[in-house]
């Protein structure tokens, strides 16, 4: 077992969704609840907090045409791209310049997410206290498609709490989590077709946001577990990644190369007292696999 390295304090109630891009200079990721966009400098030291429109920021990723998406807690907002390449309104709040919601029910929000390599967002959503059995919860997973369009993903059905999902390096394959299933689901994937025939690839306890690298091998964190496993394409356990706190939420790959894994943690529903114990929790890790280990670059929203 290796073990990963603390690198932030514990900046975030609810760390979720890091997202590497060179475009932003680095890594991005969302404290949920609080509503905010987490930022890392350059030098790995001071993590900036941008907040936005809504309590809830799910997912955030960049988008072809410049600028970037945002999932927040009922839908989309589209946002532009200032002179230099950062995120316009950043500084001062951000500031929509296009926004699509839905009325997704009462106590829903949405969660996380990701980009099919055609471009279409997909981002699902969870009731605040959780509600429904193992794949019968009330959430949904919603389809962003360039055009702007939003509807529901029906080949995911209803889910409980959806949480991470990427595609293979060769594209075929895609892999989900729904959390209560307690394993990671896979799907087959075409342009043309979407996604179909979802079957079991891995049994894993509590499993949260994932990631896939450049060899086809799946790293999902474990909330409640401490750690991050890595699967190999065949669905046999790898490597396990301590983390230095139990909630760990999801994990992305980036730094030089994409040889570094970033990994999210929480300190959702901890008292004062459990927090003063887990100093580390909502803290930023960061490990670096074995030789030759990469990611893959994040993929862009199309519209």
């Amino acid at each position: 077992m290796s073990k990963a390295e603390q690198i932030t304090g514990a900046d975030a109630y609810h760390g979720e969704g890091p997202c590497w891009y060179d475009g932003w200079g680095g890594l991005r990721w969302v404290d949920m609840l609080a509503g905010c966009v987490l930022s890392l400098d350059a030098g790995h030291g001071t993590v900036r907090r941008h907040p936005t429109a809504s309590r809830v920021a799910a997912v955030v990723r960049p988008r072809a045409r410049g600028g970037s998406v945002l999932a927040l807690e009922r839908g989309f907002a589209v946002l532009g791209s200032g002179p230099d390449g950062s995120w316009d309104g950043l500084e001062v709040g951000i500031r929509p310049e296009a926004v699509q919601l839905w009325d997704a029910g009462e106590g829903v929000r949405m969660n996380e997410g990701g980009c099919s390599p055609d471009g279409v967002l997909y981002v699902g959503s969870m009731a605040y206290d959780q509600s429904g059995g193992s794949g019968t919860g009330r959430g949904r997973v919603w389809r962003l498609a360039p055009s702007g369009t939003v509807e529901v993903a029906r080949a995911f059905g209803d889910v409980t709490i959806s949480n991470g999902l990427e595609w293979s390096p060769d594209e075929t394959l895609a892999y989900y989590v729904d959390t209560p299933t307690d394993r990671i689901d896979v799907f087959d994937w075409t342009a043309e077709e979407g996604l179909r025939n979802r079957r079991p690839f891995a049994r894993v306890e509590h499993p949260d946001g994932l990631t896939v690298d450049a060899s086809g091998r799946v790293w999902v964190a474990r909330y409640g577990g401490g750690c991050v496993e890595c699967y190999g394409p065949d669905g046999k356990l790898e490597e396990v990644v301590e983390v230095g706190t139990p909630r760990v939420t999801a994990c992305t790959f980036g730094g030089p190369g994409l040889g570094e894994l970033w990994i999210t943690t929480s300190a959702e529903g901890m008292s004062p007292t459990d927090r003063e114990a887990d100093p580390a929790a909502g803290a930023l890790f960061r490990h670096v696999p074995g030789e030759g280990v990469r990611g893959m670059p994040v993929r862009p929203y199309a519209g």
